[in-house]
């Protein structure tokens, strides 16, 4: 006895699942006809949401550049420990093998007293006035190539106060400017992206919720018809979100659309001014799962300002 009624409930709640799936879809192809008919306000709607979902996408692909060159330019940080004076040039080689095994020590290179004058004469353009010195006045010099572990500036700093303590250094030389002005600028640019998402999102939000909320205005004769013959304010919005969705992801896909030209146009000249400096440096791009979540975050968007303006004004519509 128990069979048969579970055989004749089945099939009344997978006709209940088809309904809705039929009405889902029903919705869904209606929200896609209403933009197609008017497709110029179409079109600038979305542009105005690409270019809100573009600012700071652009944004996060230059701070994502700048994370990738950083590890690069990090690699250049050195540390130049200039030897004392009672360490000769035929122990300073020693001096660097016993420095490079430090901890956080990466390579050294030892710069003897000759050396280093040569370069200097070389690079100073002070040739004749070093002709008149008697003896060489510049000390020789370790140049401390930091751990990949120690390149943060605390590590560095540590690092540089530890060599200094050693007692055949008289002192360490430490650039530190440009490491915490980089650091300070990704941390800057991270901030920002943030706060431009912010800020952009919520305008896609409005931007979306104004559109539906014209529709709405529109369509308010067909609104009330609608609720005079018992359709439901659940029936009667999904038009309206779908519609949401739908411009979020058209403006997603003009946003992928633009950042795709911006770095086909602009990786060249990168690849150049790359080759000029030595480096090997390729323009990143978005990512498929970066792509994909812009686009499920643009999508989001346009559900939320749909479902904030059918939220206050569908409700408010009611039959005379």
């Amino acid at each position: 006895m128990k069979s048969p009624r579970r055989r004749s409930r089945n099939p009344t709640m997978h006709a209940r699942l088809q309904a809705f799936g039929v009405h889902h879809a029903r919705a869904l192809l209606f929200s896609l006809g209403k933009l197609t008919q008017a497709p110029f306000s179409t079109l600038l709607t979305l542009m105005v949401i690409a270019v809100a979902i573009t600012l700071p996408a652009l944004l996060y692909l230059m701070l994502a550049n700048l994370q990738q060159a950083a590890p690069a330019w990090e690699r250049e940080t050195r540390l130049s420990a200039f030897v004392a004076d009672a360490v000769t040039d035929t122990e300073l080689p020693d001096l660097a093998a016993r420095l490079a095994r430090r901890e956080g020590v990466a390579a050294t290179e030892a710069i003897p007293r000759t050396q280093a004058l040569e370069e200097f004469r070389a690079h100073s353009g002070l040739g004749d006035a070093l002709d008149l010195l008697e003896e060489n006045p510049l000390p020789a010099v370790i140049l401390v190539e930091p751990a990949a572990d120690a390149r943060d500036p605390e590590a560095l700093r540590a690092l540089a106060d530890a060599l200094e303590a050693h007692p055949s250094i008289s002192q360490v030389q430490l650039d530190m400017e440009w490491v915490q002005r980089l650091g300070a600028l990704l941390q800057t640019l991270d901030r920002l992206v943030d706060l431009l998402a912010l800020l952009l999102g919520l305008g896609v939000v409005l931007v979306v919720g104004n559109t539906v909320r014209l529709d709405i205005h529109n369509r308010r004769r067909e609104i009330e018809v609608a609720k005079l013959v018992g359709a439901t304010d659940a029936f009667i919005r999904r038009p309206f979100l779908y519609g949401g969705i739908w411009m979020g992801l058209g403006g997603g896909l003009l946003a992928l659309l633009t950042l795709a030209v911006l770095h086909g146009s602009l990786s060249g000249p990168v690849q150049t001014l790359a080759r000029a400096y030595g480096g090997g440096f390729a323009l990143r791009g978005l990512q498929p799962a970066e792509a994909l979540a812009l686009l499920g975050t643009a999508a989001a968007l346009g559900l939320a300002g749909a479902w904030v303006s059918v939220f206050f004004h569908i409700r408010e519509i009611e039959p005379r």
